[in-house]
């Protein structure tokens, strides 16, 4: 497991990566990265088997604590986990757009 900076994380974002968000739904409602999944933390020990085994996983929540966590917990169950520090407040501030909304 390994923590990425914002511009890492944009660059593989733009490339097309896997993004999973471990925020509650009501956070990932109000915003997220776009195509970002949502999993909150909660639920990610049922998820783990739907996730890619053979390319990073991004995981991002409000400003990198959540995703942590969640991502050393991936990566002891064989996933190449990635943690976005700074989280989605960071994307935010460094000017990226959101998406609001349940469906996107």
């Amino acid at each position: 497991m390994r923590e990425v900076n914002l511009a890492e994380f944009a660059a593989a974002h733009a490339d097309g990566a896997v993004v999973v968000d471990v925020r509650e739904p009501f956070e990932y409602v109000e915003g997220h990265v776009p195509g970002a999944r949502p999993v909150p933390l909660g639920q990610l020990p049922a998820m783990v088997g739907t996730l890619p085994r053979n390319r990073p996983v991004y995981v991002i929540c409000a400003s990198g604590n959540r995703s942590l966590s969640a991502a050393q917990f991936l990566a002891r169950a064989g996933i190449d986990a990635r943690s976005v520090a700074g989280g989605t407040g960071g994307w935010v501030r460094s000017g990226r757009a959101v998406v609001t909304g349940a469906d996107t």
